[in-house]
């Protein structure tokens, strides 16, 4: 991926998953950086960063999005993903 927006390191939390963009009339899907992170000094939030690799999209301008959580609405996300991965994991066994 080049010309990235996100700072990839080996401290990134996913650096080439599969993405999906889909928008009014395309859908589109490449490789995607995925970063969970909070600032060192005096956290105060928890940075969710999503970044397409843009050599891969021809509807989409090169960009990055982020979000940024609270400690309660980070801890809310964490606890969606994990039913949703027992549910994943739950029906791959059966």
């Amino acid at each position: 991926m080049v010309d990235r927006i996100l700072k990839v390191n080996a401290y990134t939390t996913f650096d080439l998953i599969d993405g999906r963009v889909e928008g009014h009339g395309f859908e589109e899907e490449a490789l995607a950086v995925l970063n969970v992170t909070a600032p060192r000094k005096d956290p105060d939030h928890v940075k969710l960063q999503l970044e397409m690799d843009n050599t891969q999209l021809s509807e989409v301008e090169p960009h990055a999005d982020q979000v940024t959580l609270s400690a309660a609405e980070a801890r809310e996300l964490a606890a969606e993903l994990e039913e949703y991965a027992g549910k994943v994991e739950d029906a791959q066994a059966d």
